[in-house]
């Protein structure tokens, strides 16, 4: 007996209003302390990049990202929790830099969870380095507060380090 394999399309498309309800349900599915819909729906009016990455109907992940000056600031990236550990998080940061070069940006910038050393190990095999530390960034349980790491990809360089995967 041979197994067949069907291929599905899987694409980038601009998140809109109309589709915050799918985004929302996979924000709060991912993160105890997930972003509210104001914070997607204010990027959106201020022209912010924002892809969601789909398979036909199935939300895999999304990006939110901030253009600055020959610079991209990465505010939300996340994937469904169903389809993590399976590399589309290396796809959607791979379009968000592609995208940022093809605007003339020489770094991408984002902040992480020190604590979240899945996420800074994706960071780091695409190629971002570690630049500071922002002391108290994130909410976390119980009224605390955990510190983000700062990371940076200068532009232009390798999208990842060679045998990363």
């Amino acid at each position: 007996m041979t197994a067949q394999c069907q291929a599905i399309e899987v694409q980038f498309v601009p998140m809109t209003d109309a589709l915050l309800e799918k985004v929302m349900a996979l924000e709060k599915s991912a993160y105890a302390k997930p972003w509210l819909r104001q914070n997607f729906s204010d990027c959106l009016l201020a022209g912010y990049p924002a892809q969601l990455l789909v398979a036909g109907d199935t939300l895999i992940g999304y990006f939110v990202a901030m253009p600055g000056v020959e610079e991209v600031h990465l505010l939300n990236i996340t994937v469904a929790p169903r389809y993590q550990r399976q590399g589309w998080a290396k796809v959607l940061l791979d379009g968000l830099a592609i995208w940022s070069a093809g605007q003339h940006a020489q770094w991408l910038w984002l902040e992480v969870r020190a604590g979240n050393s899945r996420a800074i190990s994706v960071y780091q095999a695409r190629g971002f380095a570690t630049v500071g530390r922002r002391k108290q960034y994130y909410p976390a349980e119980n009224d605390q507060r955990e510190d983000a790491l700062v990371m940076g990809l200068r532009l232009g360089a390798p999208a990842h380090k060679p045998g990363a995967s």
